[in-house]
């Protein structure tokens, strides 16, 4: 049996400072409680895989709710393909990244990785071109770093650097990154008893009695 390590990158959720695509629909205060919320249901989720170890690739300075049982790899400085480079020549043996903005992540996503963790890597795309998870049975950071992040080809290209590498890559569900309040209301439906669900109905509530201009005041939050 393969011993997999599994790390979610993350950093501290302070107002201004995450998910502020979020803003002015919900005010920086209920934009990171929405994010904090997205990170804990995320570190719940990966808390109960059958992992050999947990990691908390984490930039800030006071851990989240939910770490206890992490161990915690901060993150060096530069771009975020150099600090994910970083991240997986740190770790010895398998290792699977998960990002903080799909709450809606589940064991049953992840299941096939879990069933066949032979394969050289699995690849878990997002709906905006990004990636969600990467797996890599011998990881290696090179196959990271020069890939363009926060692009709508990032995760082509990611996966391009993959199979060019001679990999034998599987492919995971494609899961819809949070970024904006239409993305945010369309994972709150897949998980509605969630912490995610949750904050985000009482951030919307909060930024619809402000007096602050609101999209989501105004729209009901749909946008196309």
């Amino acid at each position: 049996m393969i011993d997999i390590t599994v790390a979610v990158v993350a950093k501290e959720c302070l107002p201004g400072k995450v998910k502020t695509r979020l803003t002015p629909a919900l005010t920086p205060s209920g934009a990171a409680r929405v994010a904090a919320a997205s990170l804990a249901d995320t570190l719940a989720t990966v808390a109960a895989l059958p992992a050999a170890r947990r990691v908390l690739f984490f930039d800030g300075d006071v851990l989240p709710d939910g770490a206890d049982d992490f161990d915690v790899l901060l993150q060096p400085g530069g771009g975020l393909d150099e600090r994910l480079g970083f991240l997986f020549d740190a770790i010895d043996g398998p290792l699977l990244l998960v990002g903080m903005d799909t709450p809606q992540v589940s064991a049953e996503a992840l299941a096939p990785l879990f069933d066949d963790p032979e394969r050289d890597a699995w690849f878990g795309p997002a709906e905006d071109g990004g990636f969600w998870s990467l797996y890599l049975r011998e990881p290696t950071g090179d196959l990271l770093r020069g890939v363009p992040m926060s692009q709508d080809d990032t995760g082509a290209v990611q996966f391009a650097r993959l199979t060019d590498a001679g990999l034998d890559v599987g492919t995971l569900e494609t899961l819809l990154d949070v970024d904006t309040v239409p993305d945010a209301e369309r994972v709150a439906e897949l998980v509605p008893d969630s912490r995610f669900a949750r904050a985000l109905q009482a951030g919307e509530s909060s930024a619809g009695s402000s007096s602050a201009p609101s999209s989501f005041a105004t729209t009901g939050g749909i946008r196309s």
